[in-house]
C-alpha cells in the first residue's frame, strides 16, 4: 500500500504544472511596495525565462526603487520601469528578444512594455487590470499578481486625453526579490 501511495504522489507530481510548483518560490516572486501597501508578483520563467531574468537582476540592482508609475489607464493598466518618468527611458541593460506565448492576458498579468520592434523590452513593465487580453501574443507576459491587486487598483490614473500619462505620478517604494527581503 506504501508503495502505491508512494508511485501515485510522483505520478501526481509530474502532473502539476511548472508554474504551480513555482507559487511559493521567493526566487520567483516581487514584492513591489508602494505608498498604499505591497503587490506580489509571481515571476513565470516558464514562459519567459529572459525577461524574468532581467527584471531579477535589474530588482537586485534597486533600480525600480523610486520609478513612477507614468501611464496608467483606467481600466486597462498601470506601466512603470522608465527612470526618466517619460515612457522614453530604459536601463543599461541590453534589450531582451520577444518571448510571446499564447497565455492569456488577464486581470493582474504582468507583461513587459516595448516599442514597435518585438525585441524592444528593457526595463518597463506593466500590470494589467481589465482588457489586456488583445495584448496576448504581441506583448512577453512574464509574471502575475499573487497578492495585493486592491493596492494596484489604487495607483494614481492617468490623463485619458494625454494616453494615460500621469501628473505627481505614484512611485514604487521598494522592489526586491522575497528570497533578499528584509
Amino acid at each position: 500500500m506504501k508503495r502505491l501511495l508512494a508511485a501515485s504522489v510522483l505520478v501526481l507530481a509530474g502532473l502539476v504544472p511548472a508554474f504551480a510548483q513555482q507559487a511559493n518560490d521567493p526566487q520567483n516572486t516581487i514584492f513591489l511596495d508602494t505608498k498604499d501597501g505591497r503587490i506580489t508578483i509571481r515571476l513565470r520563467p516558464d514562459l519567459a525565462p529572459k525577461h524574468v531574468e532581467q527584471i531579477k537582476t535589474l530588482t537586485k540592482q534597486g533600480f525600480y526603487d523610486g520609478v513612477v508609475f507614468h501611464r496608467v489607464i483606467e481600466g486597462f493598466m498601470a506601466q512603470t520601469g522608465d527612470p526618466t518618468g517619460t515612457g522614453t527611458g530604459k536601463s543599461d541593460l541590453p534589450n531582451i528578444p520577444a518571448e510571446f506565448t499564447k497565455t492569456q492576458y488577464k486581470r493582474g498579468s504582468v507583461g513587459m512594455a516595448r516599442s514597435q520592434s518585438p525585441n524592444s523590452a528593457n526595463s518597463q513593465f506593466f500590470i494589467c487590470y481589465e482588457g489586456c487580453g488583445p495584448l496576448t501574443g504581441q506583448y512577453t507576459l512574464f509574471g502575475e499578481v499573487v497578492a495585493g491587486m486592491d493596492v494596484a487598483d489604487k495607483i494614481k490614473k492617468g490623463n485619458s486625453a494625454a494616453n494615460g500619462m500621469v501628473t505627481n505620478p505614484d512611485k514604487i517604494v521598494k522592489m526586491q526579490l522575497a528570497a533578499d527581503a528584509k
